[in-house]
């Protein structure tokens, strides 16, 4: 694998620990800043809208720059926009930060995984997209609990502080590692040519089965601490290490994920959703006994993100005219999730419906999923019958 890829996995590493960090810094924020919990709660909401509308918009405008100058102005907006935010003591720039910040981060998911996938080359597509994500897995194990520390000992400004100072180191490697044209050396296609390629039924339901699968990961991952606090009955000393348990296997997924999609992707993608269905299932029968709780939520991170993986190779394959489009929108897709995963789980809780009920919700959202990829398979067989009969030679008279 390039020595770039795997930079670009550690840009997304510094990016992804802005993105999840908040959730342990929401109230030396609100005190800080003399905001309410909820108000300090939308910056993560506006990182998440900021993702979803940005992805296709900053690929968009730039998708006709050479990608090495591209991602290294999104990396570099990205890291000054936490300078600002370390620095200012307004509850309002804050919040402009973190959506400038998503805007940046969307368009450098949305070229960082394009260009990973060209220079791997057509044999080692998924291994190079489990590298890009694994920076996500490795953000979850490392950097969240890292920047909760540092917002512990020395507030909340110095995670932000920390992320930008992780992005220069990032940016310089960038500089020397990635190519500076194209480094596929394909004519770029047309704006609308990519448009009209990204309109394509069976992409259009991909992306809609990966936004629900990853609905299904963040429902259980974003109200974890108070199922394993009040169902499964450990201590509040145990909610960081059951949160790393996650990342691990979200790490280990990706990885596994990344060796295998390539020689076998329909597999990786039906056995790992339905095995995703089935755990979220057993996690909330389960939740009450610690042993397979924790070896569930084991299980599942590493199923979920190499289930993920190997949707995003599938994005790629759909769209080959449209790749840096197509990026931007499975960057996008991925959001969807993450931002509607949680509401969905809030929902299901102010319900009175019990801790255990964002992980029934989960399961329900890959039982959708799996009704997706259902009926991408009959699509599939019917343009696969529909070409063999083209093919077919006519009836000698």
């Amino acid at each position: 694998m390039p020595f770039a890829v795997y930079v670009l996995g550690l840009a997304v590493f510094a990016q992804g620990t802005s993105e999840f960090m908040l959730s342990g810094l929401l109230s030396s924020i609100a005190g800080d800043l003399h905001v309410s919990l909820a108000a300090a709660g939308l910056l993560t909401s506006a990182f998440a809208v900021g993702m979803v509308a940005g992805a296709p918009l900053t690929a968009l405008a730039g998708r006709t720059w050479p990608r090495r100058r591209a991602l290294l102005l999104f990396l570099g907006v990205f890291a000054a926009v936490h300078v600002v935010g370390a620095l200012t003591s307004s509850y309002g720039v804050l919040l402009a930060t973190r959506v400038v910040g998503a805007l940046a981060n969307a368009g450098f998911w949305a070229v960082a995984l394009v260009t990973a996938l060209a220079l791997a080359g057509p044999h080692r597509r998924a291994r190079a997209t489990a590298v890009v994500v694994g920076g996500v897995t490795v953000a979850c194990v490392v950097g969240v609990p890292a920047g909760a520390l540092l917002g512990e000992l020395w507030g909340w400004r110095a995670a932000f502080w920390a992320v930008a100072l992780v992005s220069v180191p990032a940016a310089v490697a960038l500089l020397a590692a990635v190519p500076g044209g194209r480094p596929d050396g394909a004519p770029q296609a047309g704006a609308r040519s990519e448009l009209r390629a990204l309109a394509r039924p069976r992409l259009l339901l991909t992306l809609l089965v990966m936004a629900l699968v990853q609905g299904a990961t963040f429902c259980t991952f974003s109200y974890l601490e108070p199922l394993v606090t009040r169902v499964t009955g450990f201590g509040a000393g145990w909610v960081p290490v059951v949160l790393a348990l996650f990342g691990v296997g979200s790490f280990a997924g990706v990885t596994l994920a990344g060796r295998l999609a390539d020689a076998r992707p329909d597999a990786v993608i039906g056995l790992g959703m339905t095995a995703l269905a089935a755990g979220w299932a057993a996690l909330a029968l389960t939740a009450g006994h610690p042993a397979a709780a924790l070896a569930l939520v084991l299980l599942q991170g590493a199923l979920a993100f190499g289930t993920g993986t190997a949707l995003i190779t599938r994005v790629f394959h759909l769209a080959p005219d449209a790749p840096t489009m197509a990026g931007s929108f499975a960057t996008a897709a991925f959001n969807v999730g993450a931002a509607t995963g949680p509401w969905l789980g809030g929902l299901a809780l102010g319900a009175g419906l019990g801790f255990r009920a964002p992980v029934w919700v989960s399961a329900l959202l890959m039982c959708l999923a799996l009704a997706g990829t259902a009926a991408l398979s009959v699509s599939s067989d019917a343009v696969g019958r529909t070409l063999s009969a083209r093919r077919r030679p006519a009836p000698e008279r």
